[in-house]
């Protein structure tokens, strides 16, 4: 039987490319004060950055129960004996600690192989793909394992977000830290190493900001993947991938777009990258 690949809603995934490989997508959720939404379920991201930019105090995330990850991995069971799920940092969610719990409360005959990617949205989404080819493509779970740790430290998140105030909010700015109180006219360069969000460099506007990320992204001579992706500005995402062509061919780059849970802590204005390389 193919290996299933099992991962969460952080990973920002099209649902075109969800579909094609066969992905299955576990969904955060969102708080709006009494207001609980599925991650990409039953709130848009067109709804959610609405909601984010005019309501009256931002959201709160949450992950996936572990019943929901044990319903997950026994109904996937009726189909493979072998599962793989990929999730976000742990240092960023309680979600890969969910799924863990939801494994060992599993009633069913499954080998189910969690791991920590380490990384998120589409740094996270980039080793899922690359679990699922594989898994298509007919090779064994050990050998999809030892793939994905190999990816793992190959793999580089990194990108533009217009200011630090979701980040410093949401309790996730990590090294960041170091940027605050200094942003006045910069737009900040940051990244998730080791799994934590680090900062990178402080730029003069975002014209400047997007031009250093193309640079920096040429710094990977061999590159084996790529994905781009925004909050609320998809002209520039179509402008970010014409100016990364010569690094990558613009009909591989997995464009996407940040849902409510990633959207919740970069808020708009938000343009990443994830290669492998």
């Amino acid at each position: 039987m193919t290996v299933k690949i099992v991962t969460d809603s952080t990973s920002d995934i099209s649902d075109e490319v969800v579909r094609e490989l066969g992905i299955t997508v576990v969904p955060l959720y969102v708080h709006f004060g009494r207001e609980v939404y599925q991650d990409g379920v039953d709130l848009s991201a067109d709804e959610f950055y609405h909601k984010l930019v005019t309501g009256p105090e931002l959201p709160k995330t949450a992950a996936p129960s572990a019943g929901t990850f044990m319903e997950t991995y026994e109904k996937l069971a009726d189909e493979t004996d072998e599962i793989i799920s990929l999730h976000v940092s742990s240092k960023l969610s309680a979600t890969y600690s969910s799924a863990l719990l939801g494994k060992g409360g599993m009633k069913v005959s499954c080998r189910v192989e969690l791991i920590d990617t380490l990384s998120a949205s589409i740094g996270l989404g980039l080793i899922v793909i690359t679990a699922a080819k594989a898994a298509l493509a007919g090779a064994k779970l050990d050998e999809i394992v030892s793939m994905i740790k190999q990816t793992i430290p190959e793999t580089h998140y990194f990108g533009i977000v217009d200011n630090l105030e979701y980040l410093y909010k949401g309790g996730r700015i990590g090294k960041a830290q170091a940027f605050l109180g200094s942003m006045l006219n910069f737009k900040p360069l940051l990244s998730v190493q080791d799994g934590e969000v680090h900062p990178l460099e402080k730029v003069r506007g975002r014209s400047n900001a997007i031009d250093r990320v193309c640079q920096l992204a040429g710094e990977y001579p061999n590159i084996k993947e790529m994905a781009i992706a925004h909050t609320t500005t998809p002209d520039d995402l179509e402008m970010f991938a014409q100016r990364l062509a010569p690094l990558f061919p613009i009909d591989k780059i997995y464009k996407s777009r940040c849902g409510p849970t990633i959207g919740t802590y970069v808020g708009p204005g938000c343009l990443t990258i994830a290669l492998i390389g």
